[in-house]
């Protein structure tokens, strides 16, 4: 079973096609992938059919309205703005430079920041122009 010089040529070229098909298949496959991968993770932090709720205990108000800052921070516009509300089981209010609800405690008197984000906001204020170097 002898083949010849043209024979052999065309059987490397048939071999060199169909590897070529493959390589062409396996890219469409790794972007189907890649395409079912993307939509996944769009899909994922859309977060479904989920309805955006408030943090506090026995808040129902339809967020679905509400502005992103108050969907993103899951708390509604009366929240936000309440001087102490039920949260975890806990007296808390929700602090304006953090985007996040402390105990009491944390807070100096109706002030809507915590002590802690006030303190790291005046020191940044404070500092003179001499302390960068």
């Amino acid at each position: 079973m002898e083949t010849s010089n043209a024979e052999g040529k065309r059987i490397v070229k048939v071999a060199t096609l169909v590897k070529e098909e493959e390589d062409e298949e396996d890219e469409d496959d790794k972007n189907k992938k890649r395409a079912l991968t993307l939509t996944r993770i769009r899909a994922s932090s859309a977060g479904g059919s989920t309805q955006p709720s408030c943090q506090v205990q026995d808040c129902t108000v339809d967020m679905t309205g509400a502005k992103p800052y108050h969907r993103r921070h899951k708390v509604c516009e009366f929240h936000a703005k309440a001087p102490a509300v039920l949260v975890a089981g806990l007296q808390q209010r929700f602090c304006q430079q953090c985007s996040r609800f402390h105990e009491l405690p944390e807070f100096d008197e109706a002030k809507r920041s915590c002590r802690g984000r006030l303190a790291k906001h005046n020191d940044r204020r404070r500092k003179s122009p001499n302390d960068s170097c």
